[in-house]
């Protein structure tokens, strides 16, 4: 079998891996040429892949990668992985999924299988995507060619989370459709579970990610109470966490950050109008999240007062780029929004991450492209008036940060193994 998978990130990368290592010819196809070469060459610019992973698969013939999307005529399924971002009024943005359908449909041969893996609302392949191929390719999905949705279920910087051990959501246009992706797949991941249809499993991934983002709320929001009230709900939370059954824990932080669960919701929200419904629990949560940066500045002006100081004028350190700990990924960080947010209150801001040395292009945050990480060293951090934990890094010495500095605002308890003096640090 040979497939092409379109869109080579965070999910699509892992993936051409995964169906290369079962024997599956792989050809990946990105707009980004850098990515193109990277792969070709056997190198990794994804911080959790292995370099020499890629080069074992590309020196046995079973990966390479291209930027010319012809190739797609002479494979036997696409599997596509791009982004679907929300726009600056909060709206999906499924442009990414219709030009790359613009961009395969005139390769599309009869008896070809086309698998979006992106997140998006239901309806999006088996009337979007299905319009754009079929109008571009005059085949007929269903019968011509074959359609499938299948959310990709990737979690960075899991040690313990493998592309094959995770079970496979597949939904098909069709039964032929369905049973075709079930075959697809098959080959690379252990356990498939089939549902009724694309919609199915479009709706699947927003659930699986509106469940975290609702209970996220609910933690940020007792946390705010919490503090009102003299408790600290870090140890509520590993309090309640003993009980065996009828509990999951969920942890606060400074914002949502990541491709998925700060947009996925909204996804759902927008769709749902369409059939005259209200999403007032969704939409609730989001904004509590939403919410969690303008809590932090305010505890961190709090910090510096006590130090009779103001967030105008002061030097603030922010240690965590990354949206989640350890790895190097930065999407929809919510560290971005505390850098805009302090930097318009008149501090001097600046960041360190051990794993983003320096910050890349971004859809939303341009303005703070080739800023640079700062050094790690005590004279460099005993600058800033003030250190904000925005990521919990096992990388970053939290020992050494407490010597360093005598005023940091926590949000997600990093320091609470570490022996600290009064007044130092402070939860947000």
């Amino acid at each position: 079998m040979k497939i092409a998978i379109i869109g080579l990130g965070y999910v699509g990368l892992p993936l051409c891996l995964q169906f290369a290592r079962n024997g599956v010819q792989v050809i990946g196809l990105d707009i980004d040429s850098t990515k193109v070469k990277a792969i070709n060459a056997g190198k990794s610019y994804i911080q959790h892949i292995e370099g020499s992973t890629i080069a074992t698969e590309v020196k046995a013939g079973r990966l390479s990668a291209s930027t010319d999307f012809s190739k797609i005529a002479k494979i036997d399924a696409v599997i596509i992985c791009v982004p679907t971002p929300l726009n600056k009024n909060r709206e999906p943005d499924i442009s990414y999924i219709i030009k790359t359908g613009e961009a395969m449909a005139p390769y599309l041969q009869k008896g070809t299988l086309v698998s979006l893996e992106s997140t998006t609302y239901p309806g999006t392949t088996d009337e979007d995507l299905k319009a754009v191929l079929e109008s571009g390719s005059g085949l007929k999905a269903g019968s011509d060619f074959y359609l499938a949705f299948s959310p990709e279920r990737e979690d960075p910087g899991n040690p313990d989370s493998k592309v094959a051990l995770i079970p496979k959501v597949v939904g098909g246009l069709t039964p032929t459709c369905l049973k075709k992706a079930v075959e697809l797949y098959s080959k690379a991941i252990k356990t498939i579970v089939p549902v009724s249809s694309c919609r199915a499993a479009e709706a699947t991934k927003l659930l699986e990610n509106i469940f975290r983002g609702v209970n996220i709320a609910l933690v940020n929001e007792l946390k705010v109470v919490y503090d009102a009230m003299g408790i600290d709900v870090w140890e509520v939370i590993n309090a309640a966490k003993t009980k065996p059954f009828g509990f999951m824990p969920f942890y606060p932080g400074p914002g949502l950050g990541g491709h998925c669960i700060p947009i996925d919701p909204f996804y759902l929200t927008w769709k749902a109008r369409e059939y005259g419904q209200n999403t007032r629990f969704i939409e609730l949560a989001g904004e509590i999240n939403t919410a969690m940066p303008h809590y932090v500045v305010e505890r961190t002006g709090a910090a510096l007062n006590a130090k009779r100081k103001s967030i105008n004028g002061s030097r603030i350190l922010l240690v965590g780029l990354a949206y989640k700990p350890n790895v190097d990924d930065m999407r929809e960080s919510p560290t971005f929004v505390l850098m805009d947010l302090f930097k318009q209150r008149g501090a001097k801001v600046s960041y360190y991450d051990p794993h983003i040395p320096f910050i890349g292009m971004t859809r939303e945050h341009a303005h703070w492209a080739g800023t640079k990480s700062i050094a790690w060293n005590k004279k460099t951090v005993a600058a800033y008036d003030v250190v904000v934990i925005a990521t919990a890094h096992k990388a970053v010495d939290y020992k050494e940060l407490a010597g360093w500095t005598k005023c940091i605002v926590d949000t997600r308890n990093a320091m609470a193994t570490v022996k600290t003096f009064d007044g130092q640090v402070w939860k947000a």
